[in-house]
């Protein structure tokens, strides 16, 4: 059997998959493999007004979403898109969304996850001088270390230097990511996520939920997922147990659902071996009619 013909047997066989969970959410669904870099808004744009140009466009749209993370500025402009042609915007995670992959979580009317699933810390990446993305918090963080130190006379000689060198143009950009990220979560959370939020259900139990609970709350995740003191890592995971125990964000866990978890792993599994056997190593976007 050609090459071109088993892979094309493997695309029906995706698409199919795709398709049945699109049946079973009665909604459009989107898989989307790999980072988030500037410009891959174009080929996401394209891609959304070819799925809604479709005849049976629905009014909700689930993501299928595994990534390492990448730019935020890449992730609001995808959110704005799907916010303009949905009405719901849903995300299945089967295996990981660390970064910005979070942050695009955070948009979401709900987050599938089971208990093999994470997310990560919003720890955002930035191109550096050396066009390498790197984890702003990471720096933040050092380069704080050292001017702490400073203080106190304990700074070596080649922090000193590293410190002296530093490009502050540079630096600021790393804030400015990292205020970017906290600033998008508590926004999407509020306006998305806690949307349907009525009634409280742990203090103040059956009281009503005002604005302000949910802009605190809001603040409260988006502070906690951007403690890099906390996490330690930029690609830390975060299991759905963390996340709903410790961090207090409510996620659909889909582990105890046989069908779901069923159409969701076979979906996956599929995607993983397609990925790996043509050597796919990019960005992999995938619809009904798009491959």
């Amino acid at each position: 059997m050609k090459l071109d013909h088993i892979i094309n047997l493997a695309k029906q066989d995706l698409t199919n998959k795709l398709n049945d969970l699109a049946n079973h959410f009665n909604a459009d669904v989107i898989s989307y493999t790999g980072h988030f870099f500037n410009g891959i808004e174009k080929t996401f744009l394209n891609i959304i007004e070819s799925l809604v140009a479709d005849g049976d466009k629905k009014d909700k749209i689930y993501i299928i979403l595994t990534s390492t993370g990448g730019s935020a500025n890449a992730v609001e402009r995808c959110v704005n898109i799907l916010r303009y042609h949905y009405e719901e915007v849903h995300f299945i995670v089967p295996d990981y969304a660390y970064s910005a992959g979070t942050i695009f979580c955070m948009s979401g009317d709900s987050i599938f996850m089971d208990y093999y699933s994470v997310l990560g810390p919003i720890d955002p990446q930035i191109q550096n001088r050396e066009g390498k993305f790197v984890p702003a918090l990471g720096y933040l963080d050092k380069i704080n270390e050292m001017l702490e130190k400073s203080k106190t006379g304990d700074l070596t000689q080649p922090e000193f230097l590293i410190l002296k060198d530093f490009d502050l143009a540079e630096l600021r950009s790393y804030e400015q990511a990292r205020e970017l990220s906290v600033a998008l979560l508590k926004k999407w959370l509020v306006k998305f996520k806690f949307k349907n939020w009525d009634k409280h259900t742990t203090t103040n139990i059956g009281s009503p939920v005002t604005d302000e609970d949910k802009e605190r709350r809001a603040e409260e995740i988006a502070n906690d997922l951007s403690n890099n003191n906390k996490w330690k890592s930029h690609g830390r995971p975060i299991n759905i147990e963390t996340l709903e125990k410790d961090i207090r964000l409510k996620i659909n866990d889909y582990s105890s659902d046989p069908v779901l978890s069923n159409l969701i792993r076979s979906y996956n599994e599929l995607l993983n071996s397609f990925l790996e056997f043509t050597n796919n190593q990019g960005i992999f976007i995938h619809t009904k009619n798009h491959f």
